[in-house]
């Protein structure tokens, strides 16, 4: 078994859309790079509608590597999205407080991107909760 890595992001968010297309949106690289543009990703295995896994190499001066990955798992009318990213520092140990910086950093990035795709494909998901009467 291989030691907890210094950078480990897990996060889990539902969002009202047919698996079909987050899992078009999760594969299509411009939106990678939009998302991560810190990061080099290269497919390790394109999963279709259950989403990709990416081998990591940091771009810029971040000097880390490892692995990502977005899973996506129909439940109910949705998909809940199932975030992964594993990463280490290639020179070395990050040290405690940069690698609590870096992870905040992504668990706060992989949230508005989670959040972004949600009320881009939901819009009106929070009204209908709210909506009185119902």
């Amino acid at each position: 078994m291989s030691p907890r890595p210094e950078i480990d992001v897990v996060d889990s968010t539902w969002i009202c859309v047919r698996p079909a297309r987050l899992a078009a949106i999760v594969a299509d690289p411009p939106n990678w790079r939009k998302w991560w543009p810190q990061l080099d990703l290269v497919v390790d295995e394109w999963r279709g509608e259950k989403g990709v896994r990416w081998t990591v190499r940091s771009a810029g001066s971040l000097g880390l590597s490892g692995s990502m990955e977005i899973w996506l798992e129909a439940v109910d009318d949705g998909v809940v999205t199932h975030y992964f990213l594993r990463l280490d520092g290639v020179a070395g140990p990050l040290g405690r407080r940069r690698a609590e910086r870096i992870e905040r950093q992504f668990r706060r990035a992989v949230k508005q991107v989670l959040w972004g795709l949600a009320d881009r494909l939901d819009p009106d998901r929070i009204a209908r909760i709210g909506r009185p009467g119902r």
